[in-house]
């Protein structure tokens, strides 16, 4: 039977399951990335687990995320992050070295193997014909122990491109096209796989930035073909003797297939506060701006950076615009330094930021108050920018630097000037300087784990009980996403590794109150939530879960779940049900208090059954989607107890 691509990788990683859609697979991880607002509390739950060494082909660490050091704390955990890197056998990438989806492809990754991350947009490497997926980090540190990793098997999203892009249009164009079209919930439960004649004009790093937002979309990945595109971009890493060629065999279908024609698209724009609210940039020109931002792993490349050098070069950009460039990597930064790039940016007027994620999670560059944020950035979700009530848009390099031109959201076609050519440098710079190897397994049985004093273990947590009776804190509407469930940023993100603190902000952009109200009820029982559509979409972040866990959070009733968050709910514990009947939504509000009963024997015995609002004589049909493994760890309390619990039966 002819395969596609993504069917090979699956194939050829497969542990347990069948390969047939909605089924539970466990697939063998052969690398990992882990990112420093995720990692620490990865580096704790390999500590916990007594990891000696890793078990991978190759795992990497990366500080991109919390790189402003108004304090200790972030400095500290990079120094724990580094004594965990040594300690387990992964490599370390330093702070300044860059965001960790481009690094990563340009230093590790490799076609044909499978990528897990604790960071969503690990499916940016996907664009080197691997099958990478963003997970909770629990899973990731599960996978760093050889473990296999659990998800349910994806259907095939095949998207055929044709034709060329033509001036001002390049790949975000690519992706926003298909938001446009499905919005933010189009791809779950598939991975999205590029096939078609119009490959041949993206490169490797254009491949990179369609990738990247296939997370926007709520697929499991992305995949593209290996082809001779991506040998060259090994090549030109000095990783030749790492490609492989993995094409789609002639006659292999998709499970569901769809076109976009590059030369019939336009310069695309995502207005405020959503990803999928995608529209032509034309319709919203002349909307006045305050900021414009280059940079992210959504536009990482040399060419995304080096074409709005070139749009600037030798002009000012408007009046009390913030231009900001937020270079991806060392690497790619001294290739723009040596190719004069850099200069042009600076002398039009732009401010030139570290080589990290920086603005894109909120840490520095947040935009004033009441005014238009424009960024390449893959999201624009209330607050995530660090200003509570901001206004981000969405868009690509071209579009970007002509607004900074002009002061307004402007088309880049209408800028009355050809459209510059780009050349790669003669010789791409090749730095690992910042990325140290992992140390023998010797060598790392020697090393001592170094813990400041915002590091905190994290809390036991008790088996699911029988009976519960929750007050209903919150409910919700549709696209609830991790930000806004734990806000990212320099003001939150620095408490990562001390989960009493970071639970003080939870929901807080929903709900200030929350936090006092949880707390309030923590001792009796806890609570639930309820919640719409997509609900939890966004970052991987498995504070996102943890965080309501330690506040007493039993139970989520939702529309439905983004995948990586539903699966961090079930890691840490808290029951994941869904409405039968989705109008049922309307029959609940905040204050009610649901009564389970039986509850543990109605997980194990089928995935339907009915709850009761108390004092209201309704009940409440709920289902839920566990596989049996995974209502094992729910009875444990999560994740950590099931696992703690097979360990100990091992050594008995």
């Amino acid at each position: 039977m002819p395969l596609n691509v993504t069917q090979k990788l699956i194939k050829d990683h497969l542990m347990s399951g069948e390969m047939i859609a909605g089924t539970e697979i466990g697939l063998r991880i052969d690398q990992t990335l882990t990112q420093d607002a995720t990692g620490t509390m990865v580096m704790l739950e390999l500590e916990a687990m007594g990891l000696d060494y890793a078990k991978t082909e190759a795992s990497a660490q990366y500080v991109d995320h919390n790189l402003i050091q108004v304090d200790s704390k972030n400095p500290d955990d990079h120094l724990f992050l580094q004594s965990a890197t040594r300690r387990f056998g992964l490599y370390y990438s330093r702070p300044g070295n860059g965001v960790s989806h481009p690094v990563h492809m340009q230093r590790l990754a490799k076609p044909g193997k499978t990528l897990l991350g604790s960071d969503s947009h690990t499916c940016a490497n996907g664009c080197m014909g691997m099958l990478a997926m963003g997970a909770g980090g629990i899973d990731v540190a599960m996978a760093i122990a050889g473990e296999p990793f659990y998800v349910k098997m994806p259907k095939v999203w095949g998207v055929k491109l044709t034709g060329e892009l033509p001036e001002w249009v390049s790949a975000k164009d690519v992706i926003f096209e298909l938001l446009k079209r499905h919005d933010v919930k189009g791809g779950v439960g598939k991975v999205i796989e590029y096939h078609g004649e119009g490959l041949k004009s993206l490169s490797a790093m254009d491949r990179h930035v369609i990738a990247n937002m296939g997370a926007e979309l709520g697929a499991t990945g992305t995949v593209f073909p290996s082809d001779g595109e991506i040998k060259r971009f090994l090549k030109e890493q000095d990783r030749e003797k790492d490609w492989v060629e993995i094409k789609a065999d002639r006659g292999a279908a998709y499970d569901v297939e769809e076109e976009i024609n590059l030369s019939e698209l336009e310069p695309l724009i995502a207005k405020p506060s959503s990803p999928g609210n995608v529209v032509p940039v034309r319709e919203i020109a002349g909307e006045p701006i305050y900021q414009s931002y280059v940079g992210s792993s959504a536009n990482p490349g040399y060419r995304d950076f080096a074409i709005a050098a070139e749009i600037v070069k030798g002009k000012q950009v408007a009046d009390g615009i913030s231009f900001d460039i937020n270079p991806t990597s060392r690497q790619m930064l001294t290739d723009l330094v040596n190719e004069g790039h850099i200069a042009n940016l600076l002398q039009s007027g732009a401010r030139l930021h570290q080589a990290g994620c920086n603005g894109c999670i909120g840490m520095g560059q947040a935009p004033a108050t009441g005014r238009n944020s424009l960024r390449t950035t893959p999201r624009n979700f209330p607050g995530r920018s660090g200003t509570k009530e901001d206004s981000v848009f969405l868009c690509s390099p071209e579009t970007a630097a002509a607004s900074a031109l002009t002061g307004v959201i402007t088309d880049p076609r209408t800028l009355n000037v050809d459209y510059p050519k780009i050349k790669d440098p003669r010789k791409p710079t090749i730095d690992m300087n910042l990325l140290d190897s992992p140390l023998d397994p010797e060598q790392a049985r020697q090393v001592e784990l170094y813990k400041g004093p915002n590091i905190a273990s994290i809390p036991e947590m008790d088996e699911l009980p029988d009976q519960l009776e929750l007050p209903v804190l919150l409910k919700m509407g549709d696209n609830i996403s991790t930000d806004e469930i734990l806000a990212g940023g320099a003001r939150v993100l620095p408490f990562r590794s001390n989960l009493p603190e970071i639970s003080k902000f939870t929901f807080e952009i929903v709900d200030e109150s929350y936090y006092e109200r949880s707390m309030a009820v923590r001792g009796q029982g806890g609570h639930a939530i309820i919640g719409g559509f997509n609900y939890g979409q966004g970052s991987s972040r498995e504070h996102a879960a943890l965080a309501p866990r330690f506040l007493g959070m039993r139970v989520a009733l939702v529309k439905d779940f983004a995948r990586i968050h539903w699966q961090n709910l079930v890691n840490f514990g808290i029951l994941p049900l869904t409405f039968r009947d989705e109008d049922d939504y309307s029959k609940l509000k905040q204050g009610d208090v649901l009564e389970l009963t039986d509850l543990r024997n109605k997980i194990q015995q089928g995935n339907e059954f009915n709850i009761s609002i108390k004092g209201k004589n309704k009940s409440i049909a709920v289902q839920h989607a566990l596989s049996g493994r995974q209502v094992e760890m729910m009875l444990k309390g999560g994740l950590i107890n099931w696992v703690r619990e097979r360990q100990n039966a091992a050594k008995s």
